[in-house]
């Protein structure tokens, strides 16, 4: 549903609960029961990528240059950072483990944390450019995704011990666990999808998923066996996690960067660069119907998701006009925050 002329409050950079507001009054939800709520701020300069929502321990990770911000899920007050992260791109936890990981882009590393103190245990050496990070509680291993060498790196969840190095043939982008062994990323350099048996650690199937081009987010609906991988061409690419087989594609906004399943609503989420979230309904594991684009915010391009409130975190900046050869200008200072999407 295209929707013009949607102004976000100035005073969501305060944090207060507000919605959205178009010519002074406010916007009620749409079909899906979400709009903007709140805007975080969140201190500090440099880029972002990933978000994580841990929803059983109420904590939100957000990746910030070279540190991770920790909130409270429910207050969304700051509770502590975990420091040194050159370059973080992801977070994932192990809450039986009491440890958490983190991907750091330019250090070529990965930091193992303790999920009570916030503080480093140790710091594991992978590929070039970790990006995704992914831990698989069926194997008790996790994943680096490598996007410089190409490759992903395997170590123990417990120790750290690296104990494998897979090769993937492009450049990997998000994962998914199906909680059963299996471990699925995308290939943006050939719009593959790829299983990896986590207990071998080897790839165990490659799927071609065109019409999909560019492939950036990967979701899973473990019940039904479907995954749900954000396209650059402006669809997901619904495809059988057994088969391979792409059996949906409707359509997203434009810049997506992550996607997300919800099953408690049945929902199909993907965060769009253009200041768009997407929201889709499944309505049988191969149909699937656009509800709605609810606005976010322009640079809203990648998000996480509280299973438990259903809420959707996004983070979001402003920006200065690109100078000559820039592709994008930049940040403006002091305007780096978490949107808050809710129903």
């Amino acid at each position: 549903m295209k929707r013009t002329g949607y102004i976000i409050s100035a005073l969501l950079l305060s944090g207060l609960s507000l919605g959205v507001y178009l010519h002074g009054k406010a916007v009620p939800a749409g079909p899906s029961g979400y709009q903007l709520v709140k805007t975080v701020p969140i201190e500090g300069e440099g880029g972002w990528d990933y978000v994580g929502v841990d929803s059983a321990a109420r904590r939100i990770y957000v990746s910030h240059a070279t540190r991770v911000v920790v909130l409270d899920a429910d207050s969304f007050e700051k509770v502590g950072e975990i420091p040194d992260t050159q370059g973080v791109h992801g977070i994932t936890v192990a809450p039986e483990l009491g440890r958490g990981f983190t991907s750091n882009g330019r250090a070529n590393t990965a930091t193992i944390f303790d999920l009570k103190t916030l503080k480093t245990i140790v710091t594991v050496n992978t590929g070039k450019n970790p990006d995704a990070i992914l831990y698989d509680p069926a194997s008790k291993r996790v994943f680096t995704f490598n996007g410089a060498s190409k490759d992903a790196t395997v170590f123990g969840a417990a120790d750290g011990v690296v104990a494998a190095t897979i090769p993937l043939g492009g450049k990997p982008e998000f994962a998914a666990a199906d909680g059963k062994g299996n471990v699925f990323v995308n290939n943006e350099d050939t719009a593959d999808l790829i299983e990896i048996d986590a207990q071998a650690m080897k790839v165990k199937n490659t799927w071609s998923m065109k019409p999909c081009e560019s492939p950036s987010g990967l979701a899973i609906d473990p019940e039904h066996r479907r995954l749900f991988a954000g396209c650059e061409n402006k669809l997901i690419a619904v495809v059988d996690a057994d088969s391979g087989k792409v059996v949906a594609t409707p359509p997203i906004g434009q810049g997506v960067d992550a996607t997300a399943y919800d099953p408690g609503t049945g929902f199909v989420l993907s965060s769009n660069g253009e200041g768009t979230l997407t929201v889709i309904k499944q309505e049988g594991p191969d149909k699937y119907t656009v509800v709605e684009n609810v606005p976010t915010k322009r640079s809203a391009r990648t998000m996480g998701l509280d299973i438990k409130t259903h809420n959707v975190v996004l983070p979001a900046a402003e920006f200065l006009p690109p100078k000559e050869g820039e592709r994008r200008g930049a940040m403006k200072p002091g305007t780096f925050g978490l949107l808050v999407v809710a129903r």
